[in-house]
């Protein structure tokens, strides 16, 4: 059902958790499943991200999907990030199951909200500056 290297991800997360001073945090939900995935992001003054972590409440390929994107788009710039798609996390993973795909879409979904989170914060404090 799923590779040795979805097994392994899901046993052994190295992104799992929050992330004190994160400055851009999406999450996203499936309604169909009920799974919930949450991004945090730490992005530099360069616009590199330094770090990514997650909280998921889902089942193994969502587990998976969220370690996987963390992984993919530290070192990233914010606009480099904003490329990666759930497939990319799929083709990264070597497959899920067909009825799991979705999990990798909802991993992108969460991050895109945390980028767009991260432009608002950025664009929040840039005004408090020019006040």
């Amino acid at each position: 059902m799923y590779t040795q290297k979805v097994i392994n991800i899901f046993k052994y997360p190295r992104n799992a958790g929050g992330l004190h001073g994160a400055n851009g945090i999406g999450k996203a939900i499936d309604n169909s499943c009920g799974d919930l995935i949450k991004i945090y992001l730490k992005v530099n003054e360069e616009g590199v991200i330094e770090e990514a972590k997650f909280k998921t409440f889902g089942c193994t390929a969502s587990i998976a999907s969220s370690s996987m994107i963390c992984d993919m788009i530290k070192g990233l710039t914010i606009e480099e990030a904003q490329e990666i798609t759930g497939g990319d996390v799929l083709e990264e993973l070597g497959g899920l199951p067909v009825e799991k795909v979705h999990c990798c879409a909802l991993a992108e979904e969460s991050l895109h909200k945390a980028i767009e989170d991260y432009f608002k914060r950025l664009e929040k404090e840039q005004k408090k500056l020019e006040e």
